[in-house]
């Protein structure tokens, strides 16, 4: 059984009122045709609830645009999709590719700002999201099992495989999933150690939240223990953290680092909701291989988004002081680690 349009349906039920499920609910296979996205794949996943997203194959299976009922619920740069190709790893190159979207992943051996661990230098953030996915496949609705009425869930998957002779070989196998009528986007993710060393494993999920669900009239609710600010920019807005005001010019970042507590099942979340609009997006997160939580708020012109990210360690200054600290994930061979994301839209 399903629930759309305001009650339970069962498969054979619905199914009498079209000629295909994919009238209702479904996946669609694109292809990229101009500019620096040329080239690349997108999955257009829509839902019959007004919700609406794309997956991006070619960069990590990571999420892009989001919409609601056509209202933009994700913060898109100004660089939009970018084929793998233009990735710049050194330095800041990140950004020249980064595309924003709901959910960037970020790893999976350093993440957080550029360094030099071990006589290497890593860049902004590292590889995995530039990386396309493999063995990818998707299915909707339209597919049924044996004995099973059920309308199941719309899901694609595939893995990435971060890998370099004489260096860290980790695959991401990753599932995201949603159904019918839902408001609602999954990610379940697993990370293996497929090499013979242990290796270092930083992870962290980028999700960047928009106009016009991001504006003046939005607040962030977070059931934060504390409050940290990064720098001194930040400790001028410390106290409003959770307040959002019109785009700024000259507008510096600002970072804070949550302390979170976890709610049942061991899942935290953070929730940014918008009376004016009648939304609010909560995201939750598997808060025990997740147990940090940055706050990006940028109220820049045209940099006009939130950050909500949740991580594996502190260290969003980059992989050498994630070491200082004792801070550095390792992953030993074979072992693996699991995260999730739960990505849920309300209407108010």
């Amino acid at each position: 059984m399903v629930e759309y349009m305001g009650r339970e349906w069962g498969r054979d039920e619905l199914a009498q009122y079209v000629g295909h499920m994919r009238q209702i609910a479904g996946i669609k296979a694109l292809e990229h045709t101009d500019g620096t996205a040329r080239g690349s794949r997108l999955l257009q996943v829509y839902t019959g609830s007004g919700l609406s997203f794309e997956v991006l194959p070619d960069r990590a299976l990571d999420i892009s645009h989001v919409t609601f009922k056509g209202m933009s619920l994700s913060w898109q740069s100004s660089a939009g999709n970018v084929h793998p190709a233009y990735y710049e790893a050194d330095g800041l190159g990140w950004l020249r590719s980064f595309p924003g979207g709901l959910m960037t992943t970020c790893g999976m051996d350093t993440f957080g700002a550029p360094s030099e661990d071990g006589g290497e230098a890593f860049g902004i953030h590292g590889r995995v999201g530039n990386i396309p996915a493999e063995q990818v496949s998707y299915f909707d609705q339209v597919i049924e099992r044996p004995g099973d009425e059920s309308l199941h869930p719309i899901s694609i998957n595939g893995l990435v495989r971060q890998s370099r002779l004489f260096g860290e070989n980790l695959v991401l196998k990753r599932v995201i999933s949603t159904g019918i009528g839902s408001n609602t986007i999954m990610v379940n993710d697993v990370v293996v150690n497929d090499g013979f060393a242990p290796q270092p494993h930083m992870m962290l999920y980028h999700c960047n939240l928009g106009f016009p669900l991001l504006s003046e009239h939005a607040t962030l609710e977070i059931d934060s223990e504390e409050t940290v600010p990064r720098d001194a920019e930040a400790e001028k807005g410390v106290d409003s953290w959770m307040q959002f005001q019109k785009p700024t010019p000259g507008y510096a970042e600002q970072v804070f680092r949550h302390k979170v507590r976890p709610y049942a099942k061991r899942m935290a979340q953070a929730t940014l909701r918008n009376e004016q609009i009648g939304l609010a997006l909560t995201i939750r997160y598997s808060h025990e291989t997740l147990p940090h939580l940055f706050q990006w708020k940028q109220m820049g012109q045209g940099a006009y988004v939130l950050g909500i990210e949740p991580a594996n360690s502190s260290a969003v200054e980059g992989r050498a002081t994630a070491r200082e600290r004792d801070d550095l994930p390792m992953l030993e061979p074979g072992e693996s680690r699991q995260y999730s994301l739960v990505f849920e839209v309300e209407e108010l």
